[in-house]
């Protein structure tokens, strides 16, 4: 009866199947397990692979690896012609002030070295005023060896130009009188202007002076019959100015502890500074009282005749026209988008970021490994780098002296008749942080006051931080600017550092974005800016790859190099390695091409020492990578190309997050 049931039946057959499919899964269950411990085993042992062999992986390559193409581009400043040395018999002193922060002073001493080359005179080590106007700073250095090694600085140059560390004492007298002539010259003073006006003047007086505050007393182009003069602006720049050695140790002691974990690290300037904020009339970037102080300086400008514009222009304009500096935020985006990690370790350069740490939590929330020379080195470190200075006096109210209680009875027998009323409460007491600073004298004035002592001070110890940055910046695996002079303003951080890297390691990975570019592609995504489009981002990539290589290099010397030299010391402080091993043939009509034709080739003593370097590491790699594969194929990347095939035209992109 019970199997004659058809519902019996169907219960039976139904828990036998249960059971078959209880075992089935168990088994698989039980290989799976294995499987999956096997996977996580091989995956562990890929990680200590790419540890320790990590520099050969196609990711490091991308990311971190030299520009194959420009590796044949070698630093060369020696003179290649006819140089007399330089004798005491010449025409006379040149002395001068330079007024500025660190990047003016930089370009500022190259350009007044080539002057007095120009002019054939004996040049007094110039006095830099950010120093010299810094009362009570340490008595330990000088004006000039604040910053720099004055014994290095006179041997560097000794084949170019005399210089001494004062005037004779006789014409110490006279210039005390200001018996002598003295120029204030502009950036883009002209050879011809100190053969005509100048040299007549020191040939008569035999001293001069010259008074620089736009950073330089030179034009950046000179003729091709001037390329030595070039040379020798290199020379200054990136031989002859040695930071002294305090300063030099400490930097490398950063870098030291920056690669301490073996891995890479990238430098990330803002280029956030209340002076370019304003000259660009950029205030919008910020706001509340940041707008205001930005626009009290661009009207300061104005009347000085630095700016030739309105007070109020189109911020939204300027910032999409490229003349803004890029925000910590928008670069934090780029950079993930390269493919950086959030572990990646970036160093964040510059004495003055325009806005504080609140402008960096953005980039601080994506790249978790977000430092500066404030977390790398001590409180100690960084004040025995400034060294033993003399109290400042304050500017805040003294509280009265304590009064003995005879002096308190005298004062109740003589206060007059009783009941007395209280006394006022005490007023709140002023703070340090409210008087003084950049910004404490908006609620009391509408006029910025005189820089105060304490300002002075604080102006001269920025010199030493951007000097720390600038090793550190050098010595960097990838530098990225948020700002750079690309043809407009004065000298900046960023450029002098792009153009020392380029002379010192053309092939080092440099970024040179064009902000207007990348701006256009940040606005693309403003309504979903952590989750952009996969094209999106191949898009940001093949631009900055590009800023990498020649390409880069172009577009610097059309726009950076009228303006500042330094920025793009091409081709005339260097040469190319014409049998390098590693050197790709520039095809004819592209960007590269049209470089290597620029430049000189290289003397057979420097090719043979390269070629024997480079046989030399192409046998420790081992490995070749193939440099055609494109970033597409980057097993790394989460991100694919998207394809079009199969998929309809309107159908949306897929998104990628790039906090994943």
């Amino acid at each position: 009866m019970f199997f004659k049931s058809k519902i019996k039946w169907f219960a039976l057959v139904t828990l036998l199947v249960s059971s078959v499919s209880l075992l089935v899964h168990l088994h698989l269950a039980r290989y799976s397990s294995r499987d999956i411990v096997q996977i996580r085993s091989t995956s562990i042992l890929d990680d200590d692979f790419t540890l320790k062999f990590g520099k050969h992986t196609m990711r490091y390559k991308k990311l971190w690896g030299s520009i194959k193409s420009l590796e044949s581009v070698q630093p060369f400043a020696n003179p290649r012609s006819t140089y007399p040395v330089p004798n005491e018999m010449n025409n006379g002193f040149i002395y001068a002030k330079i007024y500025g922060g660190f990047e003016k002073i930089q370009s500022a001493i190259a350009d007044l070295v080539t002057v007095a080359r120009l002019l054939n005179a004996t040049l007094v080590i110039p006095e830099i005023q950010e120093s010299g106007r810094a009362k009570g700073i340490s008595s330990k250095f000088k004006s000039f060896s604040y910053l720099y090694d004055e014994e290095q600085f006179i041997a560097a140059l000794a084949n170019d130009v005399i210089v001494v560390r004062k005037l004779p004492q006789n014409l110490q007298e006279a210039r005390k009188k200001k018996k002598f002539s003295t120029f204030s010259p502009k950036n883009s003073a002209s050879p011809d202007f100190y053969i005509r006006y100048v040299l007549p003047k020191l040939k008569k007086s035999n001293v001069i002076g010259l008074l620089i505050s736009e950073g330089g007393c030179l034009q950046s182009i000179l003729p091709s019959s001037m390329a030595e003069y070039q040379r020798l602006r290199c020379r200054v720049a990136f031989h002859a100015l040695h930071f002294r050695s305090e300063i030099h140790d400490l930097g490398l002691q950063i870098v030291e502890r920056l690669r301490a974990s073996s891995d890479p690290y990238l430098v990330f300037h803002p280029g956030l500074v209340r002076d370019t904020l304003a000259y660009h009339g950029c205030a919008e970037l910020f706001q509340d009282v940041h707008t205001e102080l930005i626009q009290y300086r661009r009207a300061q400008m104005i009347k000085q005749g630095m700016v030739h514009e309105e007070l109020s222009v189109e911020p939204h304009f300027r910032r999409k026209n490229g003349s803004c500096p890029l925000m910590p935020e928008e670069v934090g985006l780029l950079l993930r988008a390269m493919g950086y990690p959030s572990n990646t370790v970036v160093y964040v350069a510059g004495s003055e970021t325009y806005g504080g740490q609140r402008v960096l939590i953005p980039l601080r929330a994506m790249f978790t490994k977000l430092v500066d020379r404030t977390s790398l080195c001590s409180a100690k470190e960084l004040s025995d780098l400034i060294g033993p200075e003399t109290p400042l006096p304050s500017d805040l109210p003294w509280s009265p002296a304590p009064k003995s209680e005879k002096e308190i009875i005298e004062e109740w027998k003589k206060a007059g008749p009783r009941p007395r009323p209280l006394p006022p409460p005490p007023a709140r007491p002023i703070y340090r942080h409210e008087k003084e600073g950049w910004y404490g004298w908006v609620a009391e004035t509408d006029h910025e006051p005189d820089p105060s002592l304490v300002d002075l001070r604080f102006k001269a110890h920025r010199l030493l931080w951007d000097a720390l940055d600038y090793i550190v910046s050098l010595e960097a695996d990838a530098f990225f600017p948020g700002f750079n002079n690309d043809g407009s303003g004065w000298p900046d951080f960023s450029s002098l550092v792009m153009g020392h890297r380029l002379y010192e390691m053309a092939s080092v990975r440099t970024y040179r974005p064009d902000r207007k570019t990348l701006i256009g592609l940040l606005d693309d995504i403003k309504e979903h800016m952590y989750h952009p489009k996969r094209n999106w981002t191949f898009s940001v990539r093949e631009h900055l790859n590009k800023s990498l290589n020649e390409d880069g290099l172009m577009r610097a010397s059309q726009l950076s190099k009228p303006n500042l030299f330094l920025s793009h010391p091409l081709p005339e402080c260097s040469c190319r390695i014409s049998g390098f091993v590693k050197t790709t043939r520039p095809v004819k009509g592209n960007p590269s091409e049209q470089l290597y034709r620029s430049l000189d080739e290289c003397p057979e003593w420097m090719q043979r020492g390269l070629e024997t370097i480079s046989s030399k590491d192409t046998n420790m790699e081992g490995e070749v990578v193939d440099e055609g594969e494109s970033l597409e194929d980057d097993v790394d990347m989460e991100e694919q190309p998207e394809s079009n095939q199969g998929g309809s035209p309107s159908e949306p992109d897929d998104e990628m997050d790039p906090d994943d």
